[in-house]
């Protein structure tokens, strides 16, 4: 058998560490599955099995999961080319490789004709095996993937029939009852048994941490959640904490150091902010992501994770890609399962499960007594922009009820709060919230000024639920100036 040196790392559309399923070698002679194991061994595929006897062949594919059976054609008892018939038949799935001494084009093409994956013939070099049985694990892996979809979709299809999720306690920490949010849970629970790395976006705030941890709760990872935020990390910290060093790598590196993906080893790694990084970190990144490879600092020698990659940012992905400061094949890698978080502007409805949380929280904290929320909370809240999402309501809360004495809380430091935001002072009506009109069309015939005025006024009494005061504060005029304007709309109708 032609031995060749292997190369130190091959890229493979599949990270090795994704096949599951058992290689299966089957030869009468002991020495050639030996050398058949030491190929593999070499290329880190680790799953095998091995069997000298075809008489085995069979009950053990009827109990084990095997991914590809490698098949001697000569051998006592029953011959591969009979074998090769009854797993095709009671195994259609399981990808085979022929490996013969025997250089016949006609016995080639039969085994094709059987269903053979490839046919190869001894000495078979170690690059032709090799390549032969990944192409076997990569179609394993491809036929689970797609199995697991199929799962994944019907489920998918039931739960939005019925809004039932299957993994209800692992969003017990974001609360929401919005629609929204609640179809972003179901996608999650479509897409988080995979393997392949995750893309999770959205405003600062909004809760992408907790949404990752949900991910990995429901994957079944046994490994652990090992959260990194790259936010301000230059190349040789960025590559210290994930991947380690070697003793000696620099100055004070007196002892080698396993990195935070040793700690995530069979988990997941949350790498918040990576857009942040460098585009020298950002390769690495891509490697490790690839093909599950990295390099300590200070060593030559690539190690291995098996840790999904699940990353995060707040910022616009597609404009850092057109602006040179995002990887192009970076973000395709990431891009496969993307999570896109909705603003808390978006899901309004949130406000006041979230608020009395908050009200709860911080007067558990500050060791006060909760304070009673007027009625007007809610429609001032909801009149807000939140630029900050979730964190900067909270904020926002826990100031109001440390400022609070007691009784009713009072709404004055809140409305001092949203004044001095510019978001509150010029707020955007292009953002359209559930049941909201639209701006008047302007293509046409052009509005008046009443038409305008009337809009104004109505979508500011949406928006504050009838609140004549907030609606007012939106407007920008007095509380009296927005009940003349009232009447007089009245008095047209």
């Amino acid at each position: 058998m032609k031995r060749n040196n292997p190369s130190p790392i091959t890229c493979h559309p599949l990270p090795i560490t994704n096949y599951s399923s058992p290689v299966l070698l089957v030869d009468d002679e002991q020495q050639i599955l030996l050398g058949y194991r030491a190929m593999l061994l070499t290329e880190g595929i680790e799953n095998i099995l091995a069997v000298n006897d075809s008489r085995k062949v069979l009950p053990l594919l009827a109990k084990e999961d095997v991914a590809a059976v490698v098949l001697d054609l000569n051998m006592p008892h029953i011959p591969g080319f009979a074998l090769l018939k009854e797993i095709k038949s009671e195994f259609p799935h399981i990808a085979v490789i022929i490996v013969t001494a025997a250089n016949d084009v006609e016995s080639a093409v039969e085994c094709m004709k059987k269903g053979a994956l490839d046919y190869l013939v001894k000495p078979v070099e170690d690059n032709r095996f090799i390549s032969s049985v990944k192409k076997a694990l990569e179609l394993n892996s491809l036929r689970e993937e797609i199995t697991s979809l199929r799962e994944h979709i019907l489920s998918l299809r039931q739960h939005l029939l019925t809004d039932k999720l299957e993994y209800e306690q692992a969003f017990s920490s974001i609360l929401t009852q919005s629609k929204k949010m609640r179809a972003v849970f179901h996608y999650i629970e479509t897409i988080s048994k995979s393997r392949e790395p995750v893309l999770v976006t959205g405003e600062t705030g909004v809760g992408k941490e907790l949404v990752s941890r949900a991910i990995y709760e429901i994957s079944g990872m046994k490994g652990a959640f090992v959260a990194v935020n790259a936010a301000g990390l230059d190349d040789t910290i960025f590559s210290d904490t994930l991947f380690g060093h070697k003793k000696g790598a620099y100055t004070g590196a007196d002892k080698d150091r396993d990195g935070l993906i040793v700690r995530a080893s069979g988990g997941t790694l949350f790498l918040d902010e990576f857009a942040d990084l460098n585009i020298k970190s950002q390769i690495k990144l891509l490697r490790l992501i690839e093909d599950g490879t990295y390099y300590p600092l200070g060593s030559d020698l690539p190690e291995k994770s098996d840790a999904r990659i699940i990353a995060a940012t707040n910022r616009d992905i597609n404009k850092l890609v057109s602006e040179g400061n995002l990887r192009e094949d970076l973000y395709y890698r990431l891009n496969t399962v993307q999570v896109h978080i909705p603003p808390l502007r978006e899901r309004l409805e949130d406000l006041a499960m979230l608020a009395d949380y908050f009200l709860e929280l911080s007067a558990q904290s500050l060791k006060k007594k909760k304070p009673t929320p007027p009625n007007e909370l809610i429609p001032l809240l909801s009149s807000y922009h939140y630029p900050g999402n979730i964190r900067e309501l909270k904020a926002v809360i826990f100031d109001a009820v440390a400022k609070h004495g007691s009784g009713v809380l009072s709404l004055g430091c809140i409305k001092e709060y949203f004044s001095k935001q510019e978001k509150y002072t010029q707020p955007d009506i292009s953002i359209s919230n559930s049941g909201s009109t639209s701006m008047p069309d302007i293509s046409g015939r052009f509005p008046t000024l009443r038409e305008i005025e009337e809009f104004m006024i109505s979508e500011a009494l949406k928006r504050s639920n009838g609140n004549q005061g907030i609606a007012a504060s939106l407007l920008g005029i007095t509380r009296q100036a927005l009940n003349s304007r009232l009447k007089n709309t009245k008095k047209r109708i």
